[in-house]
């Protein structure tokens, strides 16, 4: 699935991460949402970096790290397997 929303500023670490997430079984695609340039993940936030957020109906919140700040992603999942790509996205 092609990726849909606001992406002008993904970095090229970043569009890795969100490939190696859509490629992950069970996820059908990603929304990347807005991006907010300056801020940060914390010090642990190196470019790249997934922190989720939270479950929603139809997949998991997160936010990831860009080479311009953090960007808002929304990972569309099948039914069921949020639990298991939740901990696939915290090896990465």
């Amino acid at each position: 699935m092609p990726k849909r929303g606001r992406h002008q500023s993904t970095s090229s670490e970043t569009r890795r991460t969100l490939n190696r997430i859509e490629s992950l079984d069970g996820v059908i695609g990603v929304v990347i949402g807005h991006s907010f340039g300056g801020k940060s993940l914390g010090r642990h936030g190196k470019t790249g970096a997934v922190k989720l957020q939270g479950k929603r109906p139809g997949g998991l919140k997160a936010v990831t790290q860009s080479a311009k700040g953090i960007q808002e992603i929304f990972i569309l999942t099948q039914p069921g397997r949020e639990e298991w790509i939740s901990e696939q996205i915290k090896a990465l």
